[in-house]
């Protein structure tokens, strides 16, 4: 695996390293060894699967707080998104920063998204399917996010929004 850290430390696009032979190609897209050498959390606790039927479906901005803070991985296995990643770490440099990556079924690239990140993608096609390894399990109590369209963090998703929850679209502002 190859791994790239974008501007938010910590944060990564991770992209695979296919052998290829005559029947298509073999890869490593997860190993405790190499997550622990670039000093991310390997802890595996829950894998979840997102299936989005339409095209402009958005998710996020996600995330859970301590003692129940997550790391994720995240892959698209079908479709293709852009992902954000959100710093909400007030210590960081680059707090309130974002980046974003897209991820498509046929790069076979990923995004690390470390504890104190909000999370969030959109769907480029229809039929667009997510699955993320999480190191905590999901705990409602711990659950947070913010919204998609904050001012205080101005992403800038590539296109409009057609699908959103009720809770994702009425997030507060950012305090």
């Amino acid at each position: 695996m190859v791994f790239l850290e974008t501007k938010l430390r910590g944060a990564f696009e991770i992209q695979l390293e296919p052998r290829l032979d005559e029947r298509g190609f073999f890869a490593r897209s997860w190993c405790q060894n190499e997550f622990e050498s670039h000093k991310l959390n390997s802890k595996l606790a829950q894998c979840n699967i997102s299936f989005n039927l339409r095209k402009g479906t958005l998710r996020g901005m996600h995330y859970q707080v301590f003692p129940y803070a997550e790391a994720k991985v995240v892959r698209c296995t079908r479709g293709a998104i852009y992902d954000a990643l959100l710093d909400l770490r007030p210590e960081s440099p680059t707090f309130k920063e974002w980046v974003g990556v897209v991820l498509a079924a046929e790069k076979w690239n990923m995004t690390y998204v470390p504890e104190g990140f909000a999370h969030g993608f959109l769907t480029l096609e229809d039929n667009t399917e997510v699955f993320y390894q999480m190191s905590e399990i999901y705990n409602a109590a711990s659950a947070r996010g913010v919204r998609w369209d904050d001012p205080a963090f101005g992403i800038a998703w590539p296109g409009g929004v057609e699908v959103i929850s009720e809770r994702d679209r009425t997030y507060p502002n950012f305090q």
